[in-house]
């Protein structure tokens, strides 16, 4: 998952950066509202950390603003305040949960897998298509009982592509993920690392999940429903259409 951290404290930043860093989470960081603001606009994350407390508006304000202009990202504020009405007003202004300050890495980690999980509509860390499963929690995928080994990268694809299964993503959508913005290579690694995908899933037994959108990109479907045969002696089973 992708996250967006804003958060203007030096200490608090390193803390929160190395619990992202723990459960393999990239993210992208700012320190003001209005930046927060203009981030959320430019990208898609999965998810928006955000301090109430920051140096030109506060998180409450971001909340509202992003909210007004329709940006659906899941969001988490973080707050030493722990008072029933800071949580009130956070909760009315649009976040979807709230954590107080000092947290432990587990803490942030099951809240934010638990936000992103239910915008998606998934009420299980377990994330499935067909014979494939991944596991939020775990990080391992399988498909039936036989594990996946997967990259880094390959990973992150196959999460994104499970997260908005059925929605075509640009290659784009995929560099922004992966890199956000810094560092992006070329455009064509997106198409090898689907390609290896592909065929660690097929010979895994997992069939053809990810198809190619022409035009727009690649997206994962559930594997089509075996039926059998019309035509006997041309093969037993065919996938139904």
């Amino acid at each position: 998952m992708r996250v967006l951290l804003v958060e203007s404290d030096g200490v608090e930043v390193g803390d929160t950066a190395s619990t992202l860093r723990s459960i393999g989470h990239p993210f992208d960081h700012v320190v003001t509202g209005q930046a927060a603001i203009a981030m959320l606009q430019r990208f898609d994350y999965d998810v928006a950390l955000i301090e109430l407390m920051l140096p030109d508006i506060d998180g409450y304000e971001v909340l509202r603003k992003a909210r007004a202009v329709r940006l659906h990202t899941p969001i988490l504020a973080l707050s030493s305040v722990a008072t029933p009405q800071a949580k009130v007003r956070a909760f009315s202004a649009g976040v979807d949960d709230y954590i107080t300050k000092p947290y432990h890495t587990s803490e942030l980690a099951a809240r934010i897998q638990a936000v992103v999980r239910r915008s998606k509509g998934y009420s299980q860390p377990e994330l499935r298509a067909g014979s494939l499963k991944l596991n939020l929690d775990s990080r391992e995928v399988t498909v039936g009982d036989r594990p996946v080994r997967l990259t880094g990268k390959e990973y992150l694809i196959l999460e994104l592509l499970l997260l908005r299964k059925g929605v075509a993503l640009s290659k784009y959508a995929f560099l922004d993920h992966l890199y956000g913005g810094m560092d992006e290579p070329d455009m064509k690694i997106i198409d090898v690392f689907i390609c290896k995908l592909r065929k660690k899933l097929q010979q895994a037994g997992a069939g053809n999940l990810i198809v190619t959108v022409w035009g727009q990109g690649y997206m994962l479907k559930d594997a089509l429903p075996v039926r059998p045969s019309r035509h006997p002696g041309r093969g037993a089973l065919q996938p139904a259409v």
